[in-house]
């Protein structure tokens, strides 16, 4: 038998069922509703703020504007001294090549070495080491000698054959002469005397500067070094190739011009000072430069400018630098010293000068382009979003394919400004301890320094944020 209660049970969970089932959607409908209209508020409150922000900012750029013509102390002192820094760059370029240059030995010979491997160098050194040999052997007139000496003793034909071929003998042992000198000149064991020669010159110039007892020769009104050394290799060579007759000349010491002698007096009167000032200008220009920076009102700015003045000012002491090879070269005679020569000796003793005008411009233009591209301007804040976007971009790209930093891309988020301050101080650590460095390298550390900021964007992974469908689950 059924019970009443066994009878009425299913129909009244069918009407729970049936009561149930528009209560949950209409419940859903107003949830939606709720959520549309916060959202509607959220952006209206959004376009408040926005219009807030842009009101605020022409406030204050037209506080800026009424603020502009009351300059104060800090505008006028910050371009004075980063002027005066900047002006001061190319002479401290120029102090520590002249002090290296007058003062140490070593830095001289290794800027001078590579002369002796030049193809023009040799050339005049062959043709002055090969002249000073000829003229002290004389082969026609010792032949034409011999050819009278046959014609006394009654051999007058013989004489006569002899007299008439003396300069086509003197021309052919000259050419001897020359084609050996050459082999000697591009000789290894020759640049090693060259070295030598030169180190011990300069040795004599220090000395020179010093006030101390100096055998240094001047010539001419020309600082030069001795050939005696070369001029006894040629005399040895020539002797073992059966020409012994260079056994009985006179000792024979050319010279070779290295700079004008009014120069040795000028480096002597302020050989002391140079030496000082090797290390004060440097130190003198950056403290220059960053006190301008500092005092600035806008620091990013004054970097900027510093920026593009050191960059200037090494691009005037390289105009300076080739007004001065040309008068250099309209100067010195092709007796003393052919152009091409001369061309070389001048581009090899200022190498250095024109590597640290390099090095400093494009480390100039590295800071200028750092500080505008960080700065609040419209092309810079564009930019930056532009890189933002596109590692974004790639981040998601990876996430969906399953290639994610996680935690670990968290945490450098989270520490992302500690890694740039520690990326930007080790490359500056590594361009200070650099031995020599060049424009190359400034412009090497800069990109691998920008590669390894673009990484730390890439791999942090800032935090997402939270729906009301996960707080809700969440709680």
């Amino acid at each position: 038998m059924r019970t009443p209660h066994a009878a009425e049970s299913p129909g009244r969970s069918s009407g729970l069922a049936s009561d149930d089932g528009p209560g949950e959607v209409e419940q859903l409908r107003t949830e939606v509703r709720n959520l549309k209209s916060e959202l509607a508020r959220e952006r209206q409150q959004a376009d408040v703020a926005r219009r807030q922000a842009d009101e605020a900012r022409a406030a204050s750029a037209g506080a800026v504007a009424r603020a502009r013509p009351r300059l104060g102390w800090r505008g006028p002192v910050c371009v004075l001294l980063i002027v005066i820094g900047c002006v001061l760059a190319p002479v401290s370029v120029l102090g520590v090549w002249a002090a290296n240059q007058v003062s140490n030995t070593s830095k001289y010979v290794e800027n001078v070495a590579p002369l002796i491997t030049e193809p023009a160098v040799q050339g005049a050194l062959t043709d002055k080491i090969s002249s000073a040999v000829s003229k002290q052997i004389d082969v026609q007139g010792v032949a034409k000698r011999a050819a009278a000496q046959l014609s006394r003793r009654g051999l007058t034909r013989l004489g006569a054959l002899l007299s008439s071929f003396s300069g086509s003998i003197a021309g052919a042992v000259d050419g001897l002469i020359h084609s050996t000198v050459a082999k000697i000149v591009t000789n290894p064991v020759v640049a090693r005397l060259w070295i030598h020669v030169n180190r011990a010159a300069h040795a004599q110039l220090v000395k020179a500067l010093s006030g101390k007892k100096s055998a240094l020769t001047v010539s001419n009104g020309k600082v030069v070094i001795g050939l005696g050394p070369f001029i006894d290799k040629v005399k040895h060579r020539l002797a073992a190739r059966g020409l012994t007759l260079v056994n009985s000349l006179p000792p024979i010491n050319p010279t070779f011009p290295l700079f004008s002698a009014k120069y040795l007096v000028r480096a002597r009167s302020a050989y002391r000072l140079l030496t000082t000032l090797k290390w004060l200008l440097p130190v003198l220009t950056i403290v220059l430069l960053g006190s301008g920076i500092y005092v600035a009102r806008r620091h990013r700015r004054a970097l900027i400018g510093a920026g593009v003045g050191l960059a200037a000012s090494m691009l005037v002491l390289g105009a300076a630098l080739a007004v001065g090879r040309a008068i250099y070269l309209n100067k010195i005679p092709s007796s003393v010293l052919p152009a091409d020569a001369a061309s070389v000796v001048f581009d090899t003793i200022v190498r250095f000068i024109r590597q640290g005008l390099r090095v400093l411009l494009v480390l100039g233009l590295v800071v200028a382009l750092a500080g505008f591209f960080t700065g609040p301007s419209v092309t810079a804040v564009r930019t930056r979003a532009a890189f933002r976007s596109a590692f974004e971009t790639l981040r998601g790209s990876g996430e969906r394919v399953g290639i994610t930093t996680g935690r670990v891309g968290a945490w450098v988020y989270g520490h992302r400004l500690g890694f740039r301050i520690a990326s930007v101080a080790v490359a500056c650590l590594i361009f200070v301890f650099w031995t020599d460095p060049t424009g190359l390298v400034v412009l090497l550390i800069a990109i691998v320094l920008a590669i390894v900021l673009g990484l730390i964007e890439l791999i942090g992974r800032p935090p997402r944020p939270s729906t009301r469908q996960d707080a809700a689950r969440q709680a």
